[in-house]
Order: C-alpha cells, then sequence, then structure tokens
C-alpha cells in the first residue's frame, strides 16, 4: 500500500511555506512542485489551505512532482523551521469530553451533544516550537493530547455518512489549556486560547485513517507515557462531529476541528500535575509525532 501524501508548512526566507515530505526526513517546496508538474503557476500551492481544497488528483500530480524533485530539491526536515501544518485557518473548532473515560476521570456525564468551543490560529505553533506559559494569572498549565482532522472542501449540511468525504487527512494536536482561567467562567475562551498553546503536526496527513480503522493517542510528558486512547473510544465520532457542525456551521477547506483528549490530563492525576518550565510534551498519532518543549514566557 502506498504511503499517504504528507503535507508540511515550513519557515522559507522569513515566511511560511507549503511544501511536500519525501522520503520520511526531507522537504520539496510545494510552489516548486506544483510548478515543476505544470499546475497553473504555483501560486496556489503555496498555502497547505489551499492545496486541501485542490482535489486528489491535482494533489497526486503535486506529490509526484515533488518525488521527482527530491534529489535535486529537497532540504533536510532537521534544518528548517517547521510550522503548523495550517498556520492560517478560517476557523479552529474544539470539541470538549469526548471520550468516555476522560468524562469519568473529570466527574461529569457524557454530554448528550458535542461540546464545541473555539481556539483561535495565535494558538498554533509547530513540532520543535516552545509552548509559553503565561507570565500571570496562569498556573495550572495543563496539556491535551489529541487528533485533528482538517477539512478538504467546503461542508454544510452533511449526513454522518457524507462527512468523512470532507476530511482532507489529520495530525496530531495538543490542546494545552490553563485550567484557572478556563474554570473561572462558563466559557472556555480566555484558558484555552493563549499564544502557543495549539501545537500540531509535524505533517498533515492525506489519508482515511480517521474513517478506516481509526488511529491511536499516545501522550508523554518528560518521557512518561500520561494518555493513550483509541479513536474507538470518542463518544461522538468525527463524523458525527462534522454532520453535527455542518448542521449549522459551514466548514471551509483548511479548516481544523480537534476531537476531544482521553482520560490522563494533568489537572486529574493524583497529585495534579501541571506543565512547568524545562518539560516536553510528546504526542503520538499514527507514524508522526509531536514534541513541543515548556517554557516560562519572558
Amino acid at each position: 500500500m502506498a504511503e499517504p501524501t504528507r503535507l508540511a508548512t515550513y519557515e522559507r526566507a522569513g515566511r511560511w511555506a507549503a511544501a511536500v515530505a519525501v522520503d520520511g526526513d526531507r522537504l520539496v517546496d510545494a510552489e516548486a512542485a506544483a510548478q515543476h508538474a505544470g499546475l497553473d503557476d504555483g501560486v496556489v500551492w503555496s498555502r497547505v489551505r489551499e492545496i486541501v481544497g485542490q482535489g486528489p488528483d491535482r494533489i497526486a500530480r503535486l506529490r509526484d512532482a515533488a518525488e521527482t524533485l527530491a534529489d535535486v530539491g529537497a532540504v533536510k526536515i532537521a534544518d528548517v523551521r517547521l510550522g503548523p501544518p495550517v498556520p492560517d485557518p478560517s476557523k479552529i473548532l474544539c470539541v470538549g469530553l469526548n471520550y468516555r473515560a476522560h468524562a469519568a476521570e473529570a466527574s461529569m456525564d457524557e454530554p448528550p451533544v458535542p461540546m464545541i468551543f473555539a481556539k483561535f490560529p495565535n494558538v498554533l505553533i509547530g513540532t520543535g516550537e516552545p509552548i509559553q506559559l503565561p507570565v500571570d494569572n496562569a498556573e495550572r498549565v495543563d496539556y491535551e493530547g489529541e487528533i485533528a482532522v482538517v477539512i478538504g472542501r467546503r461542508a454544510y449540511r452533511l449526513s454522518e455518512a457524507e462527512a468523512l468525504g470532507a476530511v482532507a487527512g489529520w495530525m496530531p494536536f495538543n490542546d494545552v489549556s490553563a485550567r484557572d482561567l478556563q474554570t473561572q467562567t462558563s466559557q472556555w475562551t480566555v484558558g484555552k486560547s493563549p499564544d502557543t498553546f495549539g501545537p500540531c503536526g509535524p505533517h498533515l496527513v492525506l489519508d482515511d485513517a480517521i474513517g478506516n480503522g481509526g488511529l491511536e493517542l499516545v501522550t508523554h510528558v518528560n518521557g512518561q507515557e500520561v494518555q493513550h486512547a483509541h479513536t474507538d473510544q470518542m463518544i461522538f465520532s468525527a463524523a458525527r462531529l462534522i454532520s453535527f457542525l455542518t448542521s449549522f456551521i459551514t466548514l471551509e477547506p483548511g479548516d481544523i476541528l480537534v476531537t476531544g483528549t482521553p482520560e490522563g490530563v494533568g489537572a486529574h492525576a493524583d497529585p495534579p500535575r501541571f506543565l512547568r518550565d524545562g518539560d516536553v510534551v510528546e504526542i503520538r498519532v499514527g507514524g508522526e509525532l509531536l514534541s513541543n518543549p515548556v517554557r516560562s514566557r519572558a
């Protein structure tokens, strides 16, 4: 079975640029690959948000061109700064209490409908970038290992049977949360949206794994396993979430849906275990490893 296409965003000349991963540890600039393939003028291929909306046939041509350029136009991932795979989504929609064991550890009932909240693009960072602890008012910063799906076409009023057809792919996501800010009011926005509180990547994986057998999620903090779950343990599947959301929101290519965290968050450990300067949080989903150090913000 062929390996799936993996897209990334990397820093090129001081700006984010889209890339196609090749040979496991290298990137080919997507705009250059598109030009090589004769796909328009290449400009539309400079952002992952636009690439995912191009359709599978054109994305396959992009990948083929990237593989052709691998020996002459690739850069090593280790030599570049990776950003969030989709740094500029129009929406980041997240789900609370979507694993039964997590609801149980929080001593809360399973929700009858998805609990939806938003984060904003200021939270997004790539693998290797530091999670920055706010200077004031946030002593209880927590990790939440999750799987995010990225939308690949405009979607409105989709049935569950249709919903996964709108998914471009998936990526690891860390829904970092300041619990002391989150619980001050009934609205979670402030506690969920400090700068850097949404690490994701390293790649956006374009396959149907989320609906074809599902995915396993493992979170480590400083090398210790703290979360381990599978998407079949979700209360609301990705298909159900997309169907629910599109009943009243139009989803666009590049929108990010973060599907919820399993049990094992620091707030419910005994004793509670919150993130501190010097910690390292790693989230592995499939063959993707998202790793971020934790730093106090200057």
